[in-house]
């Protein structure tokens, strides 16, 4: 039902944008488009790779693997999954909905999605060009083990 209200606010608030300043409303609906145009791929293989792993694994594997029965073990594999991934947020969270639908427990996947959002492996060279090997290595490593304490926080919190 809120996406309802939030779909009809939103046409509402372009309607009357379009009628304040048509020119500005055009430029600003061929931003967003070129956005959308280049978020598009991502979202897409992202999509389609949880779709596959979801048709490969069922969701009693996935619970087994990451799930709340997992325990420390799930959130250790789910954090390291996490810290090698590079998924953007506006996938990423979509992504741990789903995964929480199929059996993943919150913990682990409060593990994943703050190691996806903090912790870069894939982009530690970059960081170490600009930050410096010595705070990039204490900066991934600080965000790695706090990934831990939102895990046990969100398990407090959740169970």
């Amino acid at each position: 039902m809120d996406s309802y209200i939030f779909y009809s606010l939103a046409t509402i608030l372009l309607i009357f944008s379009f009628f304040k300043d048509k020119k500005k409303t055009k430029k600003a609906l061929k931003k967003a488009w070129k956005a959308f145009e280049n978020i598009l791929p991502e979202f897409l293989v992202v999509i389609l790779l949880v779709g596959l792993l979801l048709a490969i694994l069922n969701p009693q594997t996935i619970s087994k693997i990451i799930g709340s029965e997992s325990g420390w073990f799930g959130v250790l594999l789910a954090a390291i999954i996490g810290s090698i991934t590079m998924i953007p947020g506006f996938v990423a969270f979509p992504t741990a909905a789903i995964l929480l639908q199929n059996g993943a427990g919150h913990m682990q996947i409060a593990a994943f999605v703050s190691t996806l959002m903090m912790v870069g492996i894939v982009t530690l060279p970059v960081e170490i060009k600009y930050f410096g090997k010595k705070i990039s290595i204490l900066r991934n490593i600080l965000a790695f083990f706090f990934s831990f304490i939102v895990a046990l926080i969100i398990g407090m919190v959740v169970i």
